[in-house]
């Protein structure tokens, strides 16, 4: 298992190392199998040409101690401490009603890609933060290993 654990952390630093546009950035945190309601899971992020629209995307890494089949988010971006825009409450699935675990993965621990949004174009170029929290009604939700979030430019 602990082999198992090690050539998955390798493949995911391999995988996340190797950008395609000087534009794109990747971030997980480790929640390590507890998300707090109160947790806020934050991204900061520069953007150097707002010109070129975004795809903003979530990276969800759950195990089989996940206790349900879908994910609420409460997601916010900000530019310099302001909100851009409203709070958004986002609904994701990640199982299929039989119980079978979308994403990909081997072994306990399943990750899955959910576009957030598409063809985004920030306000102007800057610092931004990203923060998401989770908004399921357990106070600490299980089984969630790692989020984190994947901007790519648009194409």
């Amino acid at each position: 298992m602990l082999i198992r654990s090690l050539y998955f952390c390798i493949f995911l630093i391999v995988l996340f190392s190797c950008k395609q546009d000087e534009n794109d950035f990747v971030q997980v945190n480790a929640v390590n199998g507890k998300w707090n309601k109160n947790k806020v899971e934050k991204f900061d992020i520069e953007i150097k040409n707002a010109q070129i629209p975004k795809n903003i995307i979530f990276v969800v890494r759950n195990n089989n101690n996940y206790p349900y089949n879908n994910i609420f988010l409460i997601s916010q971006i900000m530019f310099n401490d302001k909100f851009v825009g409203k709070a958004d409450t986002l609904n994701y699935i990640l199982a299929e009603p039989n119980g079978q675990w979308l994403g990909s993965g081997f072994g306990d621990t399943k990750e899955i890609l959910f576009q957030y949004k598409t063809n985004y174009k920030f306000p102007k170029n800057g610092h931004y933060t990203i923060s998401v929290k989770q908004a399921m009604r357990a106070d600490t939700l299980k089984g969630i290993e790692d989020f984190g979030i994947k901007i790519q430019s648009a194409k």
